[in-house]
């Protein structure tokens, strides 16, 4: 299963749950946030039986920290941005 299959994912979305900074430093692309921004992808969980939005936050919390986003990240060195179908076919394990 993937992401797209539970979520909805698009940028200018303020009714998302949270949203993913997609254009900065490498430090930042990728970042989970709660503040809006029209440019960051937003995602709101549709399928909240199977999945958590709080949990999901942190998840891609911890893929930004283990830098998931920085091999998908294209652009200069300066300047760099994560696709909305990049984070559509995160994978989810289900049991």
């Amino acid at each position: 299963m993937k992401l797209n299959d539970v979520a909805t994912i698009k940028t200018n979305f303020p009714e998302a749950d949270f949203w993913l900074v997609c254009r900065g430093s490498l430090k930042t692309c990728g970042q989970p946030t709660y503040q809006f921004n029209p440019e960051h992808i937003g995602i709101r969980v549709e399928r909240t039986d199977i999945l958590l939005s709080s949990y999901l936050f942190y998840c891609l919390e911890y893929l930004h920290s283990q830098g998931r986003w920085e091999a998908l990240a294209g652009g200069s060195l300066a300047l760099v941005n994560i696709r909305i179908s990049d984070v559509k076919s995160i994978g989810l394990k289900t049991r």
